[in-house]
């Protein structure tokens, strides 16, 4: 049975049989990124396979790889449950380049060592480089690159040396000679500025890569997978009628006869406003038959089987609440994705259709299973949240091969491509991603404040930030804390700011999902307001250091309006409950509309519009109720939607365009304050939930 929710010429190709001469071997070792450095390699037309890390070496060997990467991963080189690899790969005459986890692997092996740092290494940094060094030959002495993991090198090993460090904290590792590399930064994302630079010289220059990897066009290999494991059967499809469902479809449409594909659009109670309407009439005009099924109260009213708890590893299951009561957000997505499949089965029931001769196409895209930590994308990833296309029933389903997942291997920006390939309309196709679960996860749900034990600590610690060129004046037992997280760099221009601009900054009793250090993050949000307009630039660079001095804050937000004296300790207890919905709905419409007329909205890939529990301004003697929530605005600008970057207002956007956002929102009943997210991915995800 079976799912489509989700949304350049193609080169990524599906994996050959036998030799694999003068390809590169990524080892996976559960990064994030992992797949990024697939595609980046594929990038530059050169053959990649991802294979487990405990590949041993003398396979690796024998099936001619020219060079291997080492992805980096989640786990410490000293934990009991470190993966296992093979260390003769390091001995066999390859080159290899091992990316965060894989240095350490690499020095370990060769006699270093590798502790845990005081200091976590999370966000982007400038480093300095030894651009002697083949792997950065080209590249400035000093570069932007994004660092994440909290081992680091301690004793570098017999016959490698420092080639770039970010303060006192080894960032790059080299034996020219054995043609060994280390990096502690992510080459292979957007965030490391220069990054495809040093990927070049690692493949051409050291490895003596060449660029021959024939390109080839991926719609004919999905369109043959689909007949192949379709045959005569009949391929349900859910329409979120965003980019990736509709390519999902269209590919399905050209795969198969007309009467094979059931394409239904679901309504499930969280879509925008008249996005079905809008979906219906677009997909109508391809030729595509469609579906609409009203389904807002089922989900509304739906639940699913979870663990009994965390710590309980026995087969035992409890129920959920209803979705309308849930506030946890990994069991809001677990409920949505098992409501689809019954919905779909229900579909399937009206239609006196059987069962096990329909199959569940999904637009599952690469990310998607990465984050979700599918063994089809990567074995050894760290769940950092559920798709509502991965859950445990999905992957039953999966297992049972009744799973058509077409664009399984693509990201982003390849699926746009495949689509203009298909002759999908522009409006269509370059339409910003929407997820499956619509708007309920972006409704931060709670039903009371989030403090913890640390909460005043971290507050004292974002007030000497904020007010640093004040706060080193007078001695603090914190403010030593505070100074060993910055560079000398840093230091003057923390000093800078706060000397120019008076600053607020303090904790939200709310946590939103994030991804630190290749790991799933579930932490507080960082509020910054001022008494002046605010200076965009200095609140970008507080919203990078921030995360890395408190590791309990994975987001920073500005709050619009005027000085917050007296922050929020109490939440307006939310859920997803129709009035809730409607407030975001139209704050959501009236976001968008505005982009949209800007002409802006093409240089943003993202926009979600968030609605908080937060209500501000409340004076918290006169105890009155919190009944108003806030908004927030969270633009991202990326390639890959694995890494990214807010986008800056008077820079990527005009501020103009932003402000009048936040007055019209403001506008809306119930909306306490506007807030702009000015968090990277690292560390906060696109989404919230």
């Amino acid at each position: 049975m079976a799912l489509c929710n989700g949304e350049g010429k193609l080169e990524i190709s599906t994996q050959q049989n036998g030799s694999c001469e003068g390809a590169v071997a990524i080892l996976d070792a559960g990064a994030q990124y992992g797949k990024v450095i697939d595609r980046r390699v594929r990038e530059l037309c050169v053959r990649s396979e991802i294979l487990p890390l405990e590949t041993p070496a003398f396979a690796l060997r024998e099936q001619g790889y020219r060079a291997i990467i080492i992805s980096g991963g989640p786990a410490s080189v000293y934990a009991e449950d470190a993966p296992w690899f093979d260390p003769a790969i390091f001995t066999i005459g390859k080159p290899v380049l091992g990316i965060c986890y894989g240095m350490q692997m690499m020095n370990k092996v060769f006699g270093g060592t590798v502790h845990k740092k005081s200091v976590r290494e999370d966000g982007v940094f400038s480093i300095g480089l030894d651009n002697t060094c083949s792997l950065y030959r080209g590249l400035q002495r000093e570069e932007l690159v994004l660092l994440t993991h909290g081992d680091s090198v301690d004793k570098v090993a017999d016959g490698f040396k420092v080639v770039a460090q970010s303060g006192n904290i080894i960032a790059g590792i080299a034996n020219e000679q054995k043609k060994l590399y280390g990096t502690q930064f992510h080459p292979e994302v957007d965030l490391t500025e220069r990054g495809m630079e040093m990927l070049r010289n690692f493949l051409f220059e050291i490895a003596g890569c060449t660029s021959n990897f024939t390109v080839q066009n991926r719609q004919q290999a999905c369109i043959d997978d689909i007949r192949e494991k379709v045959g005569n059967s009949k391929v349900l499809v859910l329409l979120s009628g965003g980019v990736d469902s509709t390519v999902c479809t269209a590919l399905l449409n050209k795969a198969l006869n007309q009467d094979q594909v059931i394409a239904v659009h679901i309504d499930n109670g969280f879509m925008r406003k008249k996005e079905s309407q809008s979906v219906e009439e677009a997909l109508t005009k391809l030729g595509i038959k469609l579906k609409v099924v009203n389904a807002a109260h089922t989900f509304y009213n739906g639940t699913t089987t979870l663990p009994i708890s965390e710590e309980d590893q026995t087969p035992r299951k409890r129920i959920s609440k209803t979705l309308n009561m849930t506030t946890n957000p990994e069991e809001k997505r677990k409920i949505i994705g098992d409501t689809f499949v019954n919905v779909a089965n229900e579909v399937i029931g009206e239609m006196n259709l059987k069962p096990e001769e329909v199959f569940l196409a999904q637009g599952t895209l690469r990310p998607d299973l990465i984050e979700s930590a599918s063994h089809i994308a990567s074995g050894k990833a760290e769940v950092i949240k559920t798709h509502h296309n991965d859950t445990e029933l999905i992957r039953k389903l999966r297992d049972e091969g009744k799973v058509i997942e077409p664009l399984k291997d693509f990201h982003k920006d390849e699926v746009r491509a495949l689509g203009r390939e298909l002759g999908l309309p522009e409006e269509i196709v370059s339409r910003h991603p929407f997820p499956g679960p619509g708007l309920s996860i972006r409704v931060i749900c709670a039903d009371e404040p989030y403090i913890c034990k640390d909460f005043a600590e971290t507050n004292n610690i974002l007030k000497i930030v904020a007010d640093f060129s004040a706060s080193v004046k007078k001695p603090h037992a914190l403010l030593q804390r505070v100074k060993s997280c910055l560079s000398d760099d840093e230091e003057e221009k923390l000093m800078q700011i706060t000397s120019l601009h008076s600053l607020n900054a303090f904790l939200l009793p709310i946590k939103t999902v994030g991804v630190q250090g290749d790991c799933r993050s579930y932490s507080y949000v960082c509020g910054v307001t001022s008494k002046e307009s605010p200076h965009w630039e200095s609140l970008m660079f507080l919203a990078r250091l921030i995360p890395r001095m408190c590791h309990t804050i994975n987001r920073v937000v500005y709050v619009f309006g005027s000085h917050v004296k007296e922050p929020p300790t109490d939440i307006t207890p939310t859920f997803l409950t129709k009035g809730v919905l409607s407030t975001l709905r139209q704050a959501d419409y009236v976001a968008h509309s505005i982009l949209r007329a800007s002409g802006f909205s093409g240089k943003i890939s993202q926009m979600p519009i968030i609605l908080t529990p937060l209500h501000f301004d409340r004076d918290p003697l006169q105890k009155q109720p919190s009944c108003r929530r806030s908004v927030v605005v969270r633009t991202f600008i990326t390639s890959d939607f694995m890494t990214g970057i807010p986008a800056t207002p008077g820079n990527h956007i005009p501020e103009e365009v932003v402000l009048k956002m936040v007055n019209e929102i403001k506008k809306i009943p119930g909306i306490s304050r506007v807030m702009y997210d000015l968090t990277s991915k690292p560390p906060g995800t696109t989404e919230w939930e």
